[in-house]
């Protein structure tokens, strides 16, 4: 039996790498009734006359619901300073989610270069940093040579707000790519969907999803039980509470909105946790 992992999947046709080349195989009738293949998936397969049949999807380490893929190291949420305006929310969101599924989350900051640098984003961004998130910039120019080391030997997600730049991006670090890009609609504000699929890609020595772009996140079907304790400014305090199941909202004595009063996490942060805490308690 044959293995190797999906890159793209479009209708029922995965597109599967193994062994430096890339075959186009179905699932097996059985598997119809088992779960679908996903991009990122490292399946067992076979070749049956001219044809390639997956015959089973291996264990899965971690998998995004939106964008649908499966095995991630890492995140790069991709977010844009202008054109479409930064948003501590979306980022934060973005954060939440990623970290749920057991990804590592990374920021990749782009379009740095058009703003000045006593701009008020920069400060926020120091926040995030500052709690030990990995953090990259990148704009049209930079050789980008930090953010290909993050690439190197990892299978990594571009995720972000539409028109942030995740196609471009991929275009300059690889010219050959000639992803689809658009300009922003100045009436809307936001970008439009360039990316029609999720696909991977052989980025700086790893493999990078390209995938369609989106501005709202909901977190009613996910487990946040354990949110807290994926926040990274959240950690240095959360045994620091009166109450082991401690939610941070309106309990007493608690570690977390102690450090918040103290300016030791990052305001927004914990506003859009105590936001999506509330929603799933409704």
């Amino acid at each position: 039996m044959l293995q190797g992992r999906i890159i793209k999947i479009i209708s029922n046709q995965s597109t599967i790498e193994f062994e430096g080349k890339q075959v186009i195989a179905r699932p097996r009738g059985k598997m119809k009734l088992e779960k679908s293949p996903l991009v990122g998936d490292l399946v067992e397969f076979e070749q049956i006359d001219d044809t390639y049949r997956i015959h089973r999807i291996l264990d899965r380490k971690n998998q995004l619901l939106r964008p649908a893929i499966a095995n991630v190291d890492q995140a790069l949420i991709v977010t844009s300073l202008k054109d479409p305006d930064y948003s501590c929310h979306l980022l934060n969101r973005l954060i939440f989610l990623v970290a749920i599924a057991g990804v590592e989350p990374v920021i990749c900051i782009t379009k740095s270069d058009l703003l000045n640098k006593d701009n008020d984003i920069f400060e926020d961004l120091k926040h995030y940093k500052d709690a030990g998130y990995k953090m990259v910039f990148t704009h049209p120019g930079s050789d980008d040579n930090e953010l290909k080391e993050v690439l190197d030997g990892k299978v990594s997600v571009l995720c972000g707000q539409s028109g942030a730049g995740k196609s471009s991006l991929l275009n300059r670090l690889d010219p050959s790519f000639k992803l689809n890009t658009q300009e922003i609609s100045k009436a809307l504000g936001r970008g439009k969907h360039t990316t029609r699929y999720c696909e991977l890609h052989h980025v700086a020595n790893g493999l990078v999803a390209d995938t369609p772009g989106f501005s709202s996140l909901d977190f009613t079907r996910l487990d946040t039980s354990h949110l807290d304790r994926l926040i990274l400014d959240f950690k240095p305090y959360l045994d620091t509470c009166r109450f082991k199941d401690c939610l941070h909202i309106n309990e007493p004595d608690c570690g977390i909105k102690q450090a918040l009063e103290d300016g030791k996490i990052n305001p927004s942060i914990y506003e859009d946790y105590k936001q999506i805490m509330s929603e799933k308690r409704r």
